[in-house]
């Protein structure tokens, strides 16, 4: 049996997403080869690798044990890739970050990614929140751990894990004593504000699907800043500290934030490649 590394790739997307469709629009292809394509893969390996159901899709016993080496083939390949590029001279990888540097998920990435590629200069630049790509689209960053939603034209995005969100105010507000909120108890209410031109899913995420008016805000600390001297309102994360003066109420009626890694559409440097796995890996764990 010869496994082609794309196939593979193939394979566990279709295995961690447990749907062809959702499988194929992830990999940017259509379902029918990917189909095919898995179909090929069982015919080699003399078994089936799913059950399909009306239900849905599932693993076989020997799906299971495929995915797991399929995994580790990858990840070696990956690495291999990286060897070879660091030493045709370049080891340096850009990552773009949306200020979640104290994310203990992103603490476990960077320990992860260090160990496997000690060799690799991993150079980290935080961007403001009106750029949820990170510098991504502008050339300067090669893959960036953000926050959807965004316009991912040209881009691949994975999530891989979402954040419960709440009220960002003052904890002398009338509001910061109630166990949970919903969107309606902040209506007419001053929100913080992107700059124009930012991304409008972005915008309208945070804003809770509709047009707000307020100051207008840069970076978190403009965010923290602009609830504590002027009781504006915004949304933010639930597990992070907002700092002395302020507190989070969980929103009922909004998603949750959803963390995600993403690269440029077609990418094949191995460097690129190998942050992805490494990133999908560190929040699994």
């Amino acid at each position: 049996m010869e496994l082609e590394l794309r196939t593979l790739r193939y394979f566990v997307a279709v295995a961690e997403e447990l749907h062809f469709g959702r499988a194929a629009a992830r990999l940017r292809m259509s379902q029918p080869p990917l189909s095919r394509a898995i179909k090929r893969l069982e015919t080699e390996a003399g078994a089936l690798l799913f059950e399909r159901s009306s239900a849905g899709v599932a693993l076989t016993p020997v799906g299971v044990i495929l995915l797991a080496e399929a995994r580790d083939l990858l990840d070696r390949a990956g690495r291999a890739g990286t060897r070879m590029t660091a030493a045709a001279g370049r080891a340096v990888l850009t990552v773009g970050i949306l200020g979640d540097s104290g994310d203990p998920d992103a603490a476990r990435l960077a320990r992860s990614y260090r160990a496997r590629h000690p060799h690799v200069e991993v150079r980290v630049r935080e961007a403001g929140l009106s750029d949820p790509t990170c510098g991504l689209r502008a050339g300067p960053v090669d893959a960036a751990l953000t926050r959807a939603p965004f316009d991912g034209t040209g881009l691949e995005v994975r999530e891989v894990r979402a954040d419960p969100v709440g009220a960002l105010l003052r904890a002398d507000d009338p509001l910061a004593g109630r166990a949970g909120l919903t969107l309606a108890d902040l209506a007419g209410r001053d929100w913080f504000r992107f700059p124009d031109g930012t991304d409008p899913r972005w915008q309208s995420y945070w804003h809770g699907g509709r047009p707000r008016r307020g100051p207008v805000v840069r970076a978190v600390q403009e965010c923290r800043q602009a609830v504590l001297w002027n009781g504006t309102v915004g949304v933010t994360l639930v597990g992070h500290d907002p700092g002395e003066g302020l507190t989070v109420v969980p929103l009922t009626d909004m998603a949750p934030s959803r963390v995600v890694v993403t690269w440029r559409a077609g990418e094949t440097d191995p460097l690129v490649r190998s942050f992805v796995r490494a990133a999908i890996a560190a929040h699994r764990a």
